[in-house]
């Protein structure tokens, strides 16, 4: 509440504390004032019509004042109208020269720090000399140059003494920095695996492997995706935030590896002494692992075969598992049978409770009433195939990888998790 200088509340006095208050405020000089029982009548015509609202409410906060008729028109002069414009543009102007050394020196300073962060970040190697990684000491590298560019911002404002404005863009920034994290998410997400899988290394170049259900040999490692080439020559990208959530099953990091097949025999046979004979056909082969020694279990019985399963463990720098595997059933099979076990055979039994009048049974030309025996197919002669590692793929991957100049982020130095 504003009061007179006498406390009084006539309307004299209300009156000259409003002419007072006016002529000290630009705009409002021109405004006259006339008060009778306590209602104050302002006219008059004034440059911009925002002064009259505010005469208005200064009128409403004298003591006394009952109620305030606002009269006031704005100036529909031109002069007028452009002389306060060009007084502020004058007093701008002022300003402008009277802050432009403190401006300069702001900018000076933020060129300076600018500069300074990106000779820093130049460091190339200096950078990958102290991670673990060329991947994150670019990071660092590029950390520097961010960190300079704010640090230049900030001291700059600092300088103007714009700490307001200095508030309101840092939290900007940070609302911006948060959108744009919720809209780019997953390739946020994949970045980050990015760096833990560069840090962690859970594989080697040519690593035979098995990604989320997808296998193949690793050809390199990207900030974006994992590569592998596929038994069939194809190149396969994973995405490596997949990679980093999957299950990896890698077959190179152990050079032994367990194989495993099944076999046949008759229910009427010995199922121990066809495991005995198979085993030892498994041994007899070079490529097989003498420890631990082949070995051979029952897998269940059914109404006409018993299901056996062997196992054997083969070096796979010196054997093909594949190739190694054939082999294995092919000797499991051939010595089983030569030992006199019967590989069975599907059988079906057909029930006929009544002959139909029509059909006419034809008696068996042989008095004996047994089939003719089928001939029975000799083993083909000849060594035995070659189980040699198949490294077609292998010189592909290091061609490739020799002739490429694609990032890798796999390094040989570090240790595989």
């Amino acid at each position: 509440m504003i009061r007179t200088a006498s406390d009084a509340t006539s309307d004299a006095a209300i009156r000259d504390r409003l002419a007072g208050i006016y002529s000290q405020i630009d705009g409002l000089s021109d405004v006259d004032v006339s008060v009778a029982d306590g209602v104050v009548t302002l006219d008059g015509i004034i440059t911009d019509q925002t002064g009259a609202q505010q005469a208005e409410d200064i009128a409403h906060r004298v003591d006394g004042v009952v109620a305030v008729q606002n009269s006031i028109s704005a100036s529909v002069d031109v002069g007028e109208r452009i002389s306060p414009f060009f007084q502020r543009l004058t007093d701008m102007l002022k300003m402008a020269g009277n802050t432009a050394p403190l401006f300069l020196l702001a900018l000076a300073v933020f060129g300076v720090i600018v500069v300074l962060g990106w000779w820093a970040a130049s460091w190339t190697r200096f950078w990958r000399r102290v991670s673990p990684n060329p991947f994150i000491g670019d990071l660092l590298a590029q950390a520097v140059r961010v960190s300079g560019f704010v640090l230049g911002v900030v001291v700059a404002l600092n300088l103007l003494g714009s700490s307001t404005l200095m508030g309101t863009i840092l939290g900007g920034a940070g609302v911006v920095g948060l959108a744009i994290g919720f809209a780019v998410r997953d390739s946020l997400e994949n970045y980050i695996a990015s760096i833990m899988l560069s840090l962690r290394q859970p594989f080697r170049a040519n690593d035979h492997v098995v990604v989320d259900g997808h296998e193949g040999k690793v050809v390199r490692l990207t900030s974006r995706a994992t590569i592998l080439m596929t038994p069939d020559g194809n190149h396969l990208r994973i995405p490596n935030t997949i990679v980093f959530k999957a299950v990896i099953l890698n077959y190179t990091s152990n050079p032994e590896r367990r194989l495993d097949f099944q076999l046949g025999v008759d229910a009427e046979d010995d199922p121990q002494a066809a495991i005995e004979t198979g085993s030892k056909a498994l041994a007899a082969l070079e490529f097989v692992l003498a420890d631990p020694p082949p070995n051979g279990v029952i897998m269940s019985v059914g109404d006409s075969n018993i299901i056996l399963k062997f196992t054997a463990w083969i070096n796979q720098e010196q054997a093909d598992f594949l190739k190694a595997r054939s082999r294995a059933i092919r000797a499991t099979k051939m010595a089983v049978e030569a030992a006199g076990f019967t590989l069975p055979e599907p059988i079906y039994r057909l029930r006929i409770d009544q002959r139909p009048a029509s059909i006419n049974v034809l008696t068996d030309p042989d008095p004996a009433g047994q089939p003719a025996p089928r001939p029975r197919i000799q083993p083909v002669a000849g060594e035995d195939a070659s189980v040699e590692p198949d490294d077609h793929i292998d010189e592909k991957i290091a061609e490739e990888r020799r002739d490429s100049d694609a990032e890798d982020l796999l390094n040989t130095q570090r240790p595989i998790e």
